[in-house]
């Protein structure tokens, strides 16, 4: 038997913005809506499902694997944005990368409040 992740949900402040950013930010597809989520589908099958409970939510952690081409992408997406980013989850490294395990990695909010981390090679390297 085999087990795969398949996806989560994630609270959102306004579903449509929050997805959009990290879409837009990832140069994922557009998302799309499922039911009363709007889902972000990742390269591997796995959807983030975006939704707005009405509530307040604490802050998560979303940790995403990519290409150096899309590191670039993204990195270059943020700086000419100013949107606030870190090389550390303290954000005590404003404005700055690392370079963990031979790869590149970066920090930064989303419109609600979650912390995404982007990095091009796992931790503990291949």
């Amino acid at each position: 038997m085999t087990v795969r992740f398949n996806h989560t949900i994630v609270p959102a402040k306004d579903k449509v913005r929050s997805a959009q950013f990290l879409a837009e930010l990832l140069g994922l597809p557009e998302p799309k809506p499922a039911g009363h989520f709007l889902a972000v589908k990742l390269d591997n099958g796995v959807t983030l499902d975006y939704a707005e409970p009405g509530t307040d939510f604490p802050s998560q952690h979303y940790a995403f694997l990519v290409s150096e081409d899309v590191f670039d992408a993204l990195i270059a997406k943020i700086r000419e944005r100013g949107i606030e980013h870190w090389a550390d989850p303290r954000g005590l490294r404003r404005g700055e990368i690392n370079t963990h395990d031979g790869g590149r990695g970066v920090y930064f909010q989303d419109p609600s409040g979650h912390y995404m981390e982007a990095i091009t090679v796992p931790y503990g390297g291949w």
